[in-house]
């Protein structure tokens, strides 16, 4: 195997087909060990073609793809990282379940770390349901989760307003479900709007005027399996007409998983239509802000830099964990490929990535050996 200046790497075999193909993946596989142990900035291994000599050898030509940020490294010592952290956040679409389907390994794995004693907090972009509904989806699924360790965007959308004493005499205009709602009501904020708006339908004649309250003082956009022309013009009118109203996200994420089928448009589609129509920037609570993290690290009294974020989506979730200067680990279980992740053309590197959460049990057999 011959790497070249112009960074493409021959590698010969004989012409059988199925002997050329083990021969690329024992190739690539190759570089990519190599390139790893050294921590050299590779971005990608793509095979080129293959050429057929003279001799019936079957060169392979490998182009390596080189960025001046080196490559998150894979997980290889899941016992340093379980030492180095007193704290794990999860994210939970793609990591913890997909749609309602546990993923493979979670309990033992959740096990593992409490008996080490480790602090775990679960926080997620969806904000369909509140803390408490979270919590029985997580009994649902088996897992023994407490309702003061999860932290769902629809109730850092109302812890949000809480911490900025919101009028008494303002209400909410809700676009999103019944988790915003009930996290809203929680915490004493008056609102309308939600799910009750779902059926609503606007009357397009002729001079038809369509009236909107005027004492919202903030408009929350959530995920919106119900979403409609009605809720886009009430949330557009409060934005744009009422004094100080303020746009709220819970996320922007492009896409979630409803099911663990395929992907499905996320809040970000609701967000970026009323986005468009207000020409404004919405305030963002969800992650990747740095809002949750500082009001997780002040409610659990911990530090930032003892804790170490694990999620499946590289510009929320380990953009949070590195916006709030923890650690950060990516997994494969969710929305991010590998080759996402090595693309040149992503910026966002973790500080190690796996395919999923139950790769730290290998610290449970160095421990036992």
């Amino acid at each position: 195997m011959v790497v070249s200046s112009s960074n493409t790497v021959t590698s010969s075999s004989r012409p059988d087909s199925s002997l050329s193909r083990c021969a690329c993946l024992a190739s690539t596989s190759l570089l990519s060990c190599y390139f790893r142990l050294l921590n050299l900035p590779m971005v990608a291994i793509n095979v080129c073609e293959l050429d057929v000599g003279e001799d019936e050898s079957v060169l392979i030509h490998i182009r390596l793809n080189f960025a001046g940020t080196p490559v998150a490294p894979f997980l290889t010592d899941a016992a340093k990282l379980i030492d180095s952290a007193k704290t794990f956040i999860f994210d939970c679409d793609g990591v913890i379940w997909k749609g309602d389907k546990l993923i493979n390994g979670v309990p033992e794995t959740l096990d593992m770390l409490r008996s080490m004693g480790k602090k775990l907090v679960f926080v997620t972009n969806n904000s369909t349901k509140s803390r408490k509904e979270y919590g029985k989806k997580f009994e649902s699924l088996g897992l023994d989760v407490t309702e003061e360790e999860i932290f769902a965007s629809s109730f850092a959308a109302a812890a949000y307003l809480k911490s900025i004493n919101f009028p008494s005499n303002k209400k909410v205009y809700v676009v999103g479900e019944a988790g915003i709602q009930l996290e809203l009501k929680q915490a004493g904020i008056s609102y309308i709007g939600g799910p009750e708006d779902g059926d609503k339908k606007i009357d397009l004649a002729p001079g038809r005027f369509m009236e909107h309250d005027q004492d919202v003082g903030a408009v929350v956009v959530g995920f919106d399996r119900n979403i409609n022309y009605y809720k886009l013009q009430y949330a557009t009118l409060c934005v744009r007409e009422n004094p100080g109203c303020l746009f709220i996200a819970t996320n922007c994420d492009a896409v979630t998983h409803l099911t663990d089928a395929q992907e499905w448009a996320g809040g970000g589609a609701m967000v970026g239509a009323i986005k468009g129509s207000t020409k404004k920037e919405p305030l963002v609570v969800g992650k990747p802000s740095t809002f949750m993290m500082d009001y997780l690290a002040s409610e659990f009294k911990i530090s930032k830099s003892e804790i170490c974020m694990v999620g499946d989506r590289l510009d929320t979730d380990i953009l949070f964990g590195q916006n709030g200067g923890c650690k950060t680990l990516l997994v494969l279980s969710g929305v991010t490929t590998l080759e996402t992740l090595q693309s040149p053309d992503n910026s966002i590197q973790p500080d190690a990535y796996t395919n999923q959460i139950s790769d730290l049990l290998s610290a449970k057999k160095v421990a036992s050996a």
